[in-house]
């Protein structure tokens, strides 16, 4: 017994185009649905190869100008802190031509001595206390580099150094003599 399978080719194709018009319809909805040119490599490989790339550069942007950001915070409180020292520095070089002055007597030169004493603790503690982020930027530790850029060689570095340092040169001075009080107005000034 034989076996017949009829088919009738204008309902296959029919049927086919019907299922080419749905696929159709379905890209045509999620184009407008999303608003993008490209929802995926079908759509147009090498637009979306591009995009994505572009789409990396500029992730990578946004986080260097983060970066930067907080370098630049971090270089303000450095600043800020060096503001007070070099102040501080300037009251002791003047204390320090103070007592050279031929009028003052031994206590004076004593309760000068004294103040510049404690204004060169003062620019230790302030070499020792001043961080950022949990690290001390000028205790001559702190080195770091910044990545402001989208790309790995883009970084800019930066570095401090100790300057609590200095104030214990000056401070060495056990007294005021003429020899003595030159030495710390230059070591102020030079």
């Amino acid at each position: 017994m034989a076996l017949y399978v009829n088919t009738n080719v204008s309902s296959l194709n029919a049927q086919r185009q019907l299922m080419n018009s749905g696929n159709s319809l379905d890209t045509s909805f999620k184009r407008l649905s999303s608003g993008f040119r490209i929802n995926s490599a079908a759509d147009d490989a090498a637009g979306l190869q591009i995009s994505d790339r572009l789409t990396s550069q500029i992730n990578g942007l946004n986080q260097g100008n983060r970066n930067a950001n907080d370098g630049i915070s971090l270089a303000q409180t450095a600043e800020g802190a060096l503001d007070e020292v070099t102040s501080m520095f300037q009251r002791i070089r003047t204390l320090a031509q103070q007592a050279s002055n031929g009028s003052n007597t031994d206590e004076d030169r004593l309760a000068l001595q004294e103040e510049i004493r404690s204004l060169s603790s003062e620019v230790n503690r302030v070499a020792e206390d001043t961080t950022f982020g949990g690290q001390n930027l000028l205790d001559g530790t702190y080195d770091a580099d910044f990545q402001v850029g989208a790309d790995a060689v883009q970084t800019i570095g930066f570095s401090m150094k100790n300057v609590g340092g200095s104030a214990n040169t000056m401070s060495a001075n056990g007294g005021f003599t003429m020899s003595g009080i030159a030495e710390v107005a230059t070591g102020v000034t030079g």
